[in-house]
């Protein structure tokens, strides 16, 4: 459901549902403003939730990073937020984004988590758009809050609370802020049924750490490969699982994103 005039996208089975009972249902609420507001009080009528957007300004890097686990159904207000890749405007920036889109629709934006045990390293894969290398072992249950990168859209109240989400502070310190690697192009691979998507080094989050342990500098590329499932959304859902696979060229991390085995676990 997208307030303010975005539209709304319901089932076959609603919308027959919804004919039997609208004329009714929606004289019960001359109050409400607009046919999304009154199309939600039906279906609330009919017991069925609804998954509503929400509007925020600012930079949406922290926001999609650590997207939900639910499939990536549209963006709104692109006007009052930042180009979703930096260094381009707007269109450029969608522009970009429709390459992983058009190979994996379904795995756009969800988030993989793993570590590298050896380095203490905590990887963060956001399909189709960005990853974030710390260094340090954060939680998954801490890396699926979004890092506030914006702000609330009612600015007349605090713009860093507000949320219908958890979420965790925007880092000040360049040292403990993440390597960013941001996508650059995807391709799909028929032989081995795989997308490859490569990410580049950004320094889209501001200043770089100058400790001379700051962690990963030395990838200036990461390349992810995964499977597209089209049928993703029609099985519980679940986090995908994310491998750091060997790599003998210097300079590049390659990752591999896929169902989680029986036993695995993001730890």
């Amino acid at each position: 459901m997208a307030y303010g005039g975005g539209g709304f996208a319901i089932s076959y089975s609603l919308a027959k549902a919804l004919v039997k009972m609208q004329d009714g249902c929606i004289q019960r609420y001359p109050g409400l403003y607009g046919s999304d507001d009154r199309i939600q009080a039906c279906m609330a009528e009919l017991g069925v939730p609804l998954t509503k957007e929400f509007d925020v300004y600012g930079n949406l890097l922290g926001l999609l990073t650590a997207h939900p686990i639910a499939p990536l159904v549209s963006l709104h207000h692109l006007d009052v937020v930042d180009p979703i890749f930096p260094y381009v405007n707007r269109v450029q920036a969608l522009q970009r984004l429709k390459v992983p889109m058009k190979l994996d629709s379904a795995g756009l934006m969800q988030q993989s988590i793993c570590y590298d045990k050896s380095k203490r390293w905590t990887v963060s894969v956001s399909w189709g758009y960005a990853i974030q290398i710390f260094r340090s072992k954060i939680s998954a249950r801490e890396m699926e809050k979004p890092q506030r990168t914006f702000v609330n859209w009612y600015m007349s109240s605090d713009p860093n609370t507000g949320f219908a989400f958890n979420t965790r502070p925007f880092i000040r310190n360049p040292c403990q802020r993440p390597n960013l690697y941001m996508l650059s192009n995807a391709v799909f691979n028929p032989s081995t049924n795989q997308t490859a998507s490569e990410y580049v080094k950004s320094r889209a989050l501001g200043l770089e750490c100058k400790q001379k342990n700051a962690g990963p500098l030395g990838f200036h590329r990461v390349v992810v490969y995964k499977k597209p499932d089209p049928y993703l959304w029609d099985k519980a859902r679940r986090r995908n699982c994310c491998r750091i696979l060997p790599s003998k060229k210097t300079g590049i991390l390659r990752i591999d994103v896929g169902d989680c085995g029986e036993s695995e676990i993001i730890q």
